[in-house]
């Protein structure tokens, strides 16, 4: 699913993000990317999620060769990708349906088909009976499911998620960790970055643990 060849990530001014890190991780599997604040691990996310692009070395994901690809091409990488960030993203100004309808309607989807689609996405996260609430008047962990709702409406095959449970009380974290279980145990692949081991589900995931940019020993 996802190889990282001796990755490099530097920018303006010459510091070193990520540096000289090799990885895999295999389809359907569940990792956690941990380690200390200024590790690398935010920034690992955005290349794997082609939201910035390495300096140097290679980065496979689902087989194409993030650093050759055009940007034409982002589009059709991100459709296979569900991206999770820590301040969710969400749009104010729209109801929650409208807002998980909306990367639907960027690819086209025909409108009753993004409407099934989007209620079921809802419903899996627990949020159909608030599919016409703003998300102003929705609690953290509901903004967290709903923004889960969004990244996973498209189907992807790849979730990546930035510190989901960083901002919600134990409770709302558990809930929110537990819908990446559930996505995982039925084949999803699923990075997310956490500085919290204690996040992590009972269940066993590998981890990856950053230093300075390196993978721990």
């Amino acid at each position: 699913m996802i190889v990282g060849n001796h990755l490099v990530k530097r920018y303006p001014g010459g510091f070193e993000a990520i540096q000289d890190l090799s990885f895999e991780i295999n389809g359907g599997e569940m990792v956690f990317i941990s380690g200390h604040s200024g590790a690398g691990k935010t920034t690992l996310l955005k290349l794997l999620g082609a939201i910035e692009r390495p300096t140097s070395g290679s980065l496979l994901v689902n087989g194409q060769n993030l650093m050759a690809l055009r940007r034409h091409a982002l589009p059709y990488l991100r459709r296979n990708l569900g991206l999770v960030f820590q301040d969710q993203k969400l749009l104010f100004d729209r109801s929650a349906l409208e807002n998980v309808l909306l990367p639907l309607e960027i690819i086209g989807l025909p409108p009753k088909e993004a409407q099934r689609r989007a209620c079921a996405a809802l419903d899996k996260v627990g949020l159909l009976a608030r599919e016409k609430a703003r998300p102003i008047a929705l609690s953290g962990g509901e903004q967290q499911r709903l923004a889960i709702a969004r990244a996973v409406v498209n189907r992807p095959t790849l979730l990546l998620a930035d510190e989901p449970t960083a901002n919600l009380d134990p409770d709302s974290a558990r809930q929110v960790m537990g819908l990446f279980v559930a996505f995982n145990q039925v084949g999803v692949t699923v990075a997310i970055v956490t500085h919290a081991p204690q996040e992590m589900p009972p269940h066993p995931v590998r981890r990856l643990l950053l230093n300075h940019g390196r993978l721990a020993a």
